[in-house]
């Protein structure tokens, strides 16, 4: 089975019940589960850097960079459709080839089960689909130049006068 195969990092502090709940898994599952219950931007960049997917079920998240930095890395971002994260990663779809990351709409175990699940099939069983999401995600650009442009076609559409007196100005 292809959850038999997964294994999983966590990295970072929480509420004690959390923690405690990862640490047992780690001790019950060592070579399935890795409870590193501290913060280091040193171990979160390798965790990136190895991964193959970013699970990111958050209740709310105003904007989120994990998302954006994992896709830069071409890790794939599984989230809850929440903020920031909603914004950001665009679900994959199996009948067009689109998509960013993975997604679950309801704070719940099932669904989040059933997307890592649905994940790993992908990755386990299309390859090609896999490496056209990473291929996809790595070329995301949240930069400030690409904002700032978004930005300026909303103001476009709002007062078209603004736009051609910002674009005449060397910022």
């Amino acid at each position: 089975l292809c959850q038999d195969s997964l294994q999983f990092v966590i990295l970072g502090t929480g509420e004690e019940r959390y923690e405690n709940f990862f640490r047992y898994f780690a001790w019950k599952y060592p070579s399935r589960v890795s409870a590193q219950i501290y913060y280091s931007e040193e171990a979160s960049h390798r965790i990136y850097a190895g991964s193959d997917a970013l699970l990111l079920p958050s209740l709310f998240e105003p904007c989120g960079l994990s998302q954006m930095i994992s896709m830069r890395y071409g890790t794939l971002p599984v989230v809850r459709e929440t903020g920031g994260l909603a914004d950001s990663v665009k679900p994959y779809n199996q009948f067009t080839g689109e998509g960013t990351g993975f997604s679950f709409a309801n704070q719940n175990a099932d669904e989040m089960a059933d997307i890592i699940l649905y994940a790993a099939d992908v990755y386990k069983n299309d390859k090609k689909s896999w490496a056209n999401l990473v291929k996809q995600a790595m070329a995301e650009d949240f930069s400030w130049h690409n904002a700032a442009n978004e930005y300026l076609d909303v103001y476009h559409l709002l007062h078209p006068e603004i736009i051609r007196y910002v674009r005449r100005r060397d910022w």
